[in-house]
């Protein structure tokens, strides 16, 4: 079954006419269209996209399932004729990406409409579907991977003491671009020392110094997929402290590794490396979700974390990434990518951990 194929299943079961879309993965991930700006409007017979003059001849080219629509103005232009011509009257839209300006005078353009169109809100009828990789997807985030383990190891040819955080994060942002990554997922992270207790630590001045953690979160992103890495280094001989610690977040990672399977929620499988840090008496210091699926989204469904209802799968790709983070000392995180592969984990990262 194609991508718009069960789109319109979700429609008939929310009772839906269709479905407007402008959350840019989303759009990319049904239409194959790549620009900045543009609507997809999906109902059960008829696929559009409709774009400004900018987009028109990328949109033929990219999206060439979809019906291409000159569109001028704002979407209260252009929406109402549209749903009118088409006869829907109920259409759901992405609640969480459209702005409230946007949907103000689109409703108060609707109210003077005698077909009464209804916007109904929706929340992940689209990144449900994205949550399973299909082998295409899962082929480019495996080369995103491979290209951050690759830059992991290329860290170890320039990392020294005296190196600044930024120095080294620029160096590693080159070497991905000039490797075939396309624009980074996210700002690479270089934390050393106090910084490093800093989960999205930014890289500064700051030099690094020998016997000190260094936390390095980086990323790729091949053909619109991403990969995401964490790894901590201590500079030439690391002390009883840093000994500890790690050997605490990789007893976590490695247990979350072994058990997590499918049909488990992202609760209970960061709960298995939770208890872990737990019981080390580090309750207080892991205060971030276990890990989060990854994919034309640096951070997408399913979330692996407290209280989370998502309900693991075979085909869904996603981090775990324990760690430890102690004010005025530093920070451990060790992150992979895995899949889930006939109901248990298989590791796509290969970065050496030790």
């Amino acid at each position: 079954m194609n991508r718009l194929q069960k789109v319109r299943e979700s429609l008939a079961h929310h009772e839906l006419d269709a479905l407007l879309i402008s959350q840019a993965e989303n759009r990319r991930y049904l239409s194959g269209f790549t620009g900045s700006a543009g609507w997809l409007l999906i109902s059960s017979s008829k696929a559009f996209l409709a774009v400004d003059f900018r987009y028109i001849e990328q949109a033929k080219n990219e999206a060439q399932d979809f019906e291409i629509i000159h569109i001028k103005g704002d979407i209260s232009n252009w929406l109402p004729p549209l749903a009118s011509d088409l006869r829907l009257q109920k259409v759901g839209f992405e609640a969480n990406q459209i702005p409230f300006n946007t949907y103000h005078q689109l409703c108060k353009t609707l109210s003077n409409d005698p077909h009464q169109l209804q916007l109904i809100p929706t929340t992940g009828l689209v990144e449900s579907l994205r949550a399973i990789k299909e082998p295409e997807e899962l082929e480019s985030i495996i080369k995103a991977v491979e290209l951050a383990d690759a830059a992991f190891e290329y860290i170890g040819s320039i990392a020294h003491p005296g190196t600044t955080e930024k120095e080294i994060a620029w160096d590693v942002e080159k070497f991905l671009r000039e490797n075939g990554s396309e624009p980074m997922p996210f700002d690479i992270i270089i934390a050393s020392g106090p910084n490093s207790a800093l989960p999205h630590a930014k890289p500064s001045e700051r030099a690094i110094l020998e016997g000190e953690p260094v936390v390095i979160d980086l990323g790729a992103r091949v053909n619109g997929y991403c990969s995401d890495l964490s790894r901590t280094l201590c500079l030439n001989k690391e002390d009883a402290t840093f000994s500890k610690i790690y050997d605490i977040v990789l007893g976590a990672q490695l247990t979350a590794i072994a058990t997590i399977g499918t049909d488990m929620s992202g609760a209970q499988a960061d709960q298995l490396a939770r208890v872990v840090i737990d019981q080390a008496g580090y309750s207080e210091t892991f205060g971030h979700g276990l890990g989060h699926g990854i994919g034309l989204e640096a951070h997408e469904s399913p979330r692996i974390g407290y209280n989370s209802p998502d309900l693991l799968a075979d085909g869904m790709v996603f981090t775990i990434e324990p760690g430890i983070y102690i004010t005025d000392w530093g920070g451990i995180r060790i992150e992979d990518t895995v899949v889930l592969e006939n109901g248990k984990i298989k590791t796509l990262t290969q970065a050496k951990k030790q």
